[in-house]
């Protein structure tokens, strides 16, 4: 029997068997997959992304190049050098680059299967709804959009074309998370009816950031960092959405950075069985984590939960250790994997449009001085 507070280090077939419930296995590489014989696709698809800013340069184009089955086939960008840059890069030709304005001439490209947006939150429906009409499958970082009206515009779109479409949320791959929700799902610890998280990091007096203009962002920290902590407590209550929410904005510390958009906020999400998440999303400070407790014991996800650094999983039974994957590979795997080995699609545009109908609400609370808002999800 192990002694309380023991660390659990998973056999490799443990290991594989917690995965598989989320279809996490594909977070393995191909060898550990053949060896338990598994059998998927080898097939590689093209994808294309839109934007060129720091999230394609430094993570998702490095992670394609490590994908197994996934590739880089072009770029839309509104710099024509830079794009051609990108092609001699990663060896794809530079016919595959094109602007914003020609990315119709997607369609038909047979060296392309999916087209990620990673444009600014208040272009996501414009690129996206564009990608969806080329008839390529599309992925829309987080958030989904600006508004919910604009999530039901991409998510028509797609259904219109016949594609796919999936949220940029790559913890869903991330082997940590994965577990976290098992336990909400299962009732590992109980139900979890008391929670409380934060994520947020403190943004430079940089005045020319496109995270402080509301018509790219949509708002502050809540848009960009607050939606990760929106994912978890979902995650924790197996996918149900809260039923109500009440806000606040924090204290404006830095009121000539933050003059059009929140520095911070907090809400609390009220779930149908009861169960409540104290939340705060920041840009005033590096804070990062998420912890559930249920009547039989609790689970946390650890600074830095949210982050690209390694995760790390506590619960009252003590820690739990996976092998970290470089989340952006796991993410597109998982991706390659819903379209050419039918797993189900675990980051569906229903989701994003859910977690979209809450900052919604959360923003609608807040404004209002704090009163009490239901979450039409």
């Amino acid at each position: 029997m192990k002694k309380r507070n023991q660390p659990h280090l998973f056999s490799r077939r443990e290991f594989l068997g917690h995965l598989a419930i989320l279809g996490g296995l594909l977070l393995l590489p191909r060898w550990a997959r053949a060896a338990d014989k598994v059998v998927l696709s080898t097939r590689k698809l093209g994808v294309v992304l839109v934007g060129l800013g720091n999230y394609s340069a430094y993570h998702l184009g490095p992670a394609l190049k490590e994908t197994p089955r996934l590739r880089l086939a072009g770029v839309v960008t509104g710099e024509a050098d830079k794009g051609r840059r990108w092609a001699r890069e990663y060896g794809f030709p530079e016919k595959n680059v094109w602007n914003y304005d020609t990315m119709g001439q997607i369609a038909g490209n047979p060296d392309v299967d999916l087209i990620y947006i990673v444009t600014p939150n208040g272009l996501h429906a414009q690129h996206a709804i564009a990608a969806a009409k080329t008839g390529k499958h599309v992925i829309c970082e987080k958030p989904m959009a600006n508004t919910v009206a604009e999530c039901d515009a991409i998510i028509a779109a797609c259904q219109a074309a016949g594609v796919q479409l999936f949220i940029g949320y790559r913890l869903h791959f991330e082997a940590h998370d994965v577990e976290f929700a098992r336990y909400g799902r299962e009732g590992t610890f109980g139900t979890f009816m008391k929670m409380n998280g934060g994520n947020g990091f403190r943004v430079d007096n940089d005045m020319k950031n496109w995270r402080l203009d509301p018509k790219l962002s949509g708002g502050g920290p809540l848009m960009d960092m607050g939606v990760y902590v929106i994912q978890a407590a979902c995650m924790a209550k197996g996918e149900v959405a809260p039923v109500s929410i009440t806000a606040k904005f924090g204290p404006t510390k830095r009121p000539k950075v933050f003059t059009q958009v929140e520095e911070s906020v907090n809400w609390t999400m009220i779930f149908g069985d009861g169960a409540a998440a104290e939340c705060l999303a920041t840009y005033d400070d590096n804070v990062s984590s998420f912890r559930a407790e249920g009547d039989k014991g609790w689970a946390k996800l650890n600074y830095p939960a949210f982050y690209y650094d390694p995760a790390t999983l506590t619960t009252s039974k003590g820690p739990v250790h996976f092998p970290n994957v470089n989340q952006q590979v796991a993410q597109f795997e998982g991706i390659a994997a819903t379209l050419l080995d039918g797993v189900p699609n675990l980051v569906p545009g229903s989701m994003g449009r859910r977690d979209m109908a809450i900052v919604e609400a959360i923003y609608t609370s807040a404004r209002s001085g704090g009163s009490s808002v239901a979450v039409k999800a």
